[in-house]
């Protein structure tokens, strides 16, 4: 995969929400950290169903995510790793990214969407993001209203087109190139 200088912003904003601590590193840590707070911030016991299904995504993301990137082994990612790994095809096509990453979203949308109805809430919408990867309400605000519907709520499927477009468009104008705020 070629990486843009454009993906390369992306991915650069990316890693900062992976990057809990802030320390320049991704670690398992930094991933046991925002499933943590993801779980508290709508309530859920360590051993509810939804929670230990969600921490186990979020751990098979960490594991998919290091075994390709960590390529020195000392157990942390760094940014120029990270990047690398998208260039030797961590997300080869938009197919590849749907096998790791839909249940992944299937797990956070369990715990997010409070009320099961299929759509997040401008309020829900704000709270998971903001406790998994540190999004700021202002940003996941001016998402939440670019990809919400008629109703102000954002589809899994909405969400899950945008995710893609995050790490496949070129196209500044695709709502999904804008998910985690501003690249700078």
């Amino acid at each position: 995969m070629e990486i843009t200088a454009f993906l390369e912003r992306k991915l650069a904003r990316r890693f900062r929400t992976y990057d809990t601590d802030g320390d320049g590193f991704i670690e398992r840590e930094d991933f046991t950290q925002a499933g943590e707070r993801t779980t508290e911030a709508f309530g859920l016991a360590a051993d509810d169903p939804k929670a230990v299904r969600f921490h186990a995504q979020l751990a098979g993301l960490w594991e998919l995510l290091s075994s390709v990137a960590d390529t020195d082994g000392d157990g942390r990612i760094s940014v120029e790793e990270y990047k690398t790994a998208f260039a030797n095809g961590l997300l080869e096509t938009p197919t590849s990214f749907d096998e790791h990453y839909v249940p992944f979203l299937d797990a956070v949308m369990a715990i997010a969407d409070s009320d099961g109805d299929g759509g997040l809430t401008l309020e829900e919408h704000v709270r998971w993001t903001g406790a998994l990867m540190n999004l700021s309400e202002r940003d996941a605000r001016g998402i939440h209203d670019l990809l919400s519907d008629e109703d102000g709520l954002l589809a899994t499927k909405a969400l899950l087109e945008a995710i893609r477009e995050f790490y496949f468009s070129e196209d500044p104008a695709e709502a999904g190139n804008w998910l985690l705020g501003s690249l700078d």
